[in-house]
């Protein structure tokens, strides 16, 4: 059981997180305990420590709202810890979507889909769409995203009571399913896209040590984002891609303990990424 624990700590972690977040949430709309207040896209903690996210600040910049400045503060915490600490950790750690896919790519390897329509999609959509997403913002003078964004359904379902946002989760979990491998996180959301482009250079990274890589490939079975493995078992190297969501699914399956969690500096990724 220990070793079981031990394996699996990051996974454990993150779906520990996941619940915490969305408890406390819960817990300060139907019993008042204020912890943290509003929601995913911009909340209070502790009553005086605002966090917004960046990428839905933009769109209401773009959609012609007038942006204050607790917001502006609350998306320089939210960058500090994107850009200088933890990357795209949020979608791996907090987001609720995540628990959906990660569900379906489990399955989806027990049923033997796994290497099997995958490359229907180029991973590059997801910045489209967040072109895309600015520009339909700036006309229709809304977040456009946030209104059909399935983080946001996710987590009003859970508080509120899904409705029919039931459904549009249920054809995600259907999409990564059977259409497309990690289909939505890692070929489609635009705040994936966007939370990419600014955590590109965060300090906690990946490193790969390829002395005691044994080339399993399990670590490409499980990783949502597998293109950033590409030099796995050919070099020892810090795995710079920014696309990782710093899930640990690499370290867990491998037998080897050819993984780890490092912090590394601006000059070694720069270097290594050359």
């Amino acid at each position: 059981m220990s070793n079981f624990l031990f394996r699996y700590r990051y996974y454990l972690a993150r779906r520990m997180t996941q619940i915490i977040v969305l408890g406390t949430y819960f817990l300060a709309n139907f019993y008042g305990y204020k912890i943290v207040i509003g929601n995913l896209s911009s909340s209070v903690v502790f009553g005086f420590i605002p966090l917004s996210d960046p990428f839905a600040t933009l769109q209401m910049f773009f959609a012609g709202a007038v942006i204050s400045a607790d917001i502006l503060l609350g998306v320089l915490v939210v960058l500090f810890f994107y850009g200088i600490i933890g990357g795209r950790f949020f979608c791996s750690w907090v987001c609720p979507v995540n628990i959906i896919t990660e569900t379906a790519a489990a399955i989806r390897r027990k049923l033997g889909l796994y290497d099997k329509a995958d490359a229907l999609f180029s991973r590059n959509i997801r910045y489209w769409f967040i072109i895309i997403t600015l520009i339909l913002s700036f006309i229709f003078s809304l977040g456009a995203f946030e209104m059909i964004s399935p983080i946001g359904i996710a987590h009003r379902g859970i508080i509120f009571g899904f409705g029919f946002g039931w459904f549009f989760l249920v054809a995600i979990f259907l999409f990564d399913l059977f259409s497309q491998k990690y289909g939505w996180c890692g070929h489609i959301c635009p705040l994936g896209g966007f939370n990419t482009l600014v955590g590109k250079y965060s300090l906690l990274k990946v490193e790969h040590d390829a002395d005691k890589c044994v080339h399993s490939l399990e670590c490409f079975s499980v990783c949502p984002e597998v293109e950033i493995l590409e030099a796995v078992g050919k070099k020892s190297h810090v795995i710079t891609g920014a696309e990782c969501i710093k899930c640990a699914r690499c370290i867990e399956v491998c037998e080897s303990g050819a993984f780890k969690v490092s912090v590394v500096s601006l000059a070694k990724q720069l270097k290594e990424g050359a």
